[in-house]
């Protein structure tokens, strides 16, 4: 049990290092400037990347699942990305397995499966834990204490909109459809500002 603890605090130490590293400060309970984007993350081919490389742009960060009752909403997603890409959004998919097992597959059974399934084009991301004592810092950041709107997140499928200046500014649950009005709502102000 000792020895579990200790994992644990360990585990907790080495993510706080990392966003320390990525110079990711909280300034009155907000994550400031950019410093979400520094986030270390591997794309769904396993390459190091960060959501930097997205400087400028909108981007709605959604945990996704190939065998949820929301994974239809990959199609809405797609649509959502589609429409809006050449003017600055992008969607950026995570797969997670931590809901019931409903992301088993390895990240190329992903990969195959939301293009050959719903022709995705957009960013995907290699799986990931959302919650949890080895849960990832890019959703501690927008879920942990620190974050403009903190709380776990509650299934696959939930959205989270950055603005073009890297900051949380929105934030929907699993059966918020990507075509729906107040998700929709909150993309066009995030594209409207300036970066």
């Amino acid at each position: 049990m000792k020895n579990s603890f200790a994992t644990s605090v360990q585990f907790t130490r080495s993510k706080r290092a990392l966003l320390a590293m990525v110079g990711l400060v909280f300034v009155t309970g907000a994550i400031a400037g950019d410093a979400l984007l520094k986030i270390p993350v591997r794309d769904i081919d396993g390459r190091e990347r960060t959501l930097s490389e997205f400087e400028g742009k909108a981007i709605l960060i959604v945990n996704v699942a190939s065998k949820c009752g929301y994974t239809s909403q990959y199609e809405g997603l797609e649509e959502l990305y589609q429409a809006h890409k050449d003017r600055g959004l992008v969607v950026a998919g995570f797969p997670c397995n931590q809901f019931f097992g409903q992301e088993p597959g390895s990240n190329a059974e992903v990969k195959a499966f939301c293009r050959e399934s719903y022709g995705v084009s957009f960013p995907m991301f290699a799986k990931l834990e959302v919650k949890g004592e080895q849960q990832h810092p890019l959703f501690e950041a927008l879920t942990g204490q620190k974050s403009p709107l903190p709380g776990k997140v509650s299934w696959n499928f939930n959205k989270f909109l950055v603005d073009r200046q890297g900051r949380l500014v929105a934030r929907f649950g699993s059966s918020t459809k990507p075509s729906s009005q107040k998700l929709m709502a909150a993309v066009e102000a995030a594209l409207r500002a300036k970066p």
